[in-house]
């Protein structure tokens, strides 16, 4: 039972030298937010206006609505395209 106790021990600590070492030599790459162009203020402003396609008001309507509610809210409509 002491050597199975030993051995998780030293698996652990092997863990978390490597976790360090990993963490040291290799960090995690930042990736740098792009700045939104005055075109694409433009467009999430008014969503309406950058919506294309053959679609009613009401099928536009609901799309949004889907939108909102499964993104709660944080997430705008910018273009629908039927693909």
């Amino acid at each position: 039972m002491t050597t199975v106790f030993a051995i998780l021990l030293i698996v652990i600590y092997l863990g978390k030298g490597l976790i360090v070492l990993v963490n040291k030599y290799a960090p995690e790459e930042i990736i740098a937010k792009k700045p939104a162009t005055a075109a694409v203020r433009t467009q999430a402003a008014t969503p309406a206006q950058a919506i294309t396609g053959n679609l009613s008001g009401q099928e536009t309507a609901a799309i949004i609505s889907a939108i909102s509610a499964v993104t709660r809210g944080q997430g705008k409509v910018i273009k629908i395209e039927k693909v």
